[in-house]
């Protein structure tokens, strides 16, 4: 992979990112740099399944963007005038994420000294986003379900009913499909979770997108802190390129912004260094492995195989039309079809 000796070369192929941006500019794909094959793809998901009503769930490693993926979809989506409510489910407490998301009413609990409205409520007619999804607990789940089926829910501490036209998006880390075979994830849940499933991929799979993230964090960072960085050698760049990076573009971000810090002349700066010392901990803890990674896709396919099948038979196999099963799933007929061939989903005489 070649690399650049100037951020002034880089910018050249920042201009042809800001354009291919800026072609994509009425539909707010904001922050999401890169012209990478995965990231066009990616993006090309995104754009398909944002403007239906679908429940869509983001997957993908810690650092790959998913908040960002997440904001795209609801300001492509005709929701995007209305609320996008964000909940991160592992930074709130179990016993107080329910009050979170469905609000309560004074004197539900002990400390509950006022009415509260949960961020259902706030998101109704937006998208309400949960972050880190596979930390909701059990206990909590059938309620979580409840409001993707039926769209109710009650406060706590109130009998009274109410209603939402919020569009769920999920993201997760973790491996949801081994946590329904372990019993730690509600199948049901995942089923309806699972409607559009999207992988964000790791920023080791775009590579070719590094040079132009590097020229946009440092262009970023420098002008906050009123620097001048015009270059970077051919030896840093080429490190940061074959450099695994386990915690992603975050990971990145961060290395960049001490490198501006660090770098008192027009020369970035990189602490090479702290680079290889993590190394050995990127052997050990590695994620990418393909026989985890074979599973995980053999049941997710089976899963997607059964959903289209219920509606297929729901829909007496009309694809198109609007009962048609496309519809129902939410996506286009094109689509649909397309899934069905590659499935090998075939009508039983």
């Amino acid at each position: 992979m070649g690399t650049q000796n100037h951020l002034a070369e880089l910018n050249g192929d920042r201009a042809e990112e800001k354009l291919y941006l800026e072609g994509h500019a009425d539909k707010k794909l904001d922050e999401i740099v890169g012209k990478s094959t995965a990231l066009r793809l990616l993006l090309n998901q995104v754009e398909t399944v944002a403007p239906t009503e679908s429940t869509v769930l983001i997957c993908g490693e810690t650092g790959t963007g998913k908040e960002l993926v997440a904001r795209a979809l609801h300001n492509l989506s005709p929701r995007r005038s209305n609320a996008f409510v964000k909940v991160n489910c592992a930074a709130i407490p179990a016993g107080l994420l329910e009050s979170e998301l469905f609000g309560h009413e004074r004197g539900a609990f002990t400390g509950a000294i006022a009415q509260r409205i949960g961020r259902f409520e706030l998101a109704n007619r937006g998208s309400v986003f949960l972050d880190e999804i596979g930390d909701v607990s059990l206990e909590l789940q059938p309620k979580l379900l409840r409001v993707l089926q039926e769209r109710e829910f009650e406060r706590l501490g109130s009998t009274r009913t109410l209603r939402t036209h919020a569009r769920l998006i999920a993201a997760t880390n973790r491996d949801l499909a081994a946590m329904v075979m372990e019993q730690k994830f509600r199948s049901d849940l995942f089923y309806r979770l699972n409607v559009f499933p999207i992988r964000v991929p790791p920023l080791r799979e775009r590579r070719e997108d590094i040079p132009i993230l590097v020229s946009y964090f440092v262009s970023k960072f420098a002008r906050h802190m009123n620097k001048r960085i015009e270059s970077i050698t051919s030896e840093t760049m080429s490190a940061l390129c074959n450099y695994r990076w386990p915690g992603n573009i975050r990971e990145l971000q961060n290395v960049l912004e001490r490198a501006v810090i660090l770098s008192s002349g027009p020369v970035l700066k990189v602490a090479l260094s702290d680079l290889s010392a993590n190394r050995r901990l990127i052997k050990e803890s590695d994620p990418a492995k393909p026989e985890n990674q074979g599973n995980l896709r053999r049941f997710l396919e089976e899963t997607e195989r059964q959903r289209i099948l219920e509606a297929l038979d729901e829909t007496r196999w009309v694809i198109a039309g609007p009962r048609g099963a496309a519809v129902q799933l939410g996506v286009k007929r094109s689509t649909l079809q397309a899934r069905i061939l590659k499935l090998g989903i075939a009508r039983s005489r």
